[in-house]
């Protein structure tokens, strides 16, 4: 094992009309330097806590105190919308224990103040959206309204004979 981690293979591809010691030692430069490069973003995303939706373990890490709240099923894509746009740092978590299983959301107690607002928000959104009728009961309405305008509807009694030109 320990011979395969010191025995590294590097593979690089060079387009050139003759392969010299300079041309070779400069894509040898840039390769190091993109595996520098890859390995200081790496290392920049570790150092950076995670922002928005993540995993439970990643938000305990962050060290403040998580609080939870339960959802519903079809609530969370709407409450995830409004998360986002109040940049709150939450983690779902379903309970497959009940039945029908029901969803936590962890966010950190630190974030309690937007979590407030995002919460008024959600409720409000979701009750102008259960008093908003259905796509089909307008429907429906308006199929009514046009089949009562076509019963009202008489026929026109007169008729035009058009038989040849006129001038």
């Amino acid at each position: 094992m320990q011979e395969e981690v010191n025995q590294r293979v590097v593979s690089l591809c060079i387009r050139t009309a003759r392969l010299t010691a300079n041309v070779l030692a400069k894509a040898m430069m840039k390769y190091l330097e993109a595996q520098k490069r890859i390995a200081a973003d790496l290392k920049r995303k570790a150092e950076e806590p995670s922002k928005g939706k993540q995993t439970l373990k990643e938000l305990m890490e962050q060290n403040a105190g998580a609080t939870n709240i339960e959802v519903d099923k079809s609530n969370i894509r709407s409450f995830e919308r409004i998360a986002r746009k109040y940049h709150i740092d939450y983690a779902v978590k379903k309970d497959k224990t009940m039945d029908p299983p029901k969803y936590f959301v962890f966010f950190k107690s630190r974030d309690q103040d937007t979590m407030g607002l995002a919460f008024k928000e959600f409720i409000a959104k979701n009750n102008k959206k259960k008093e908003r009728p259905t796509f089909k009961q307008v429907l429906k309405k308006y199929k009514n309204l046009s089949i009562s305008q076509d019963k009202n509807r008489e026929r026109e009694k007169t008729r035009h004979k058009d038989r040849g030109q006129s001038l």
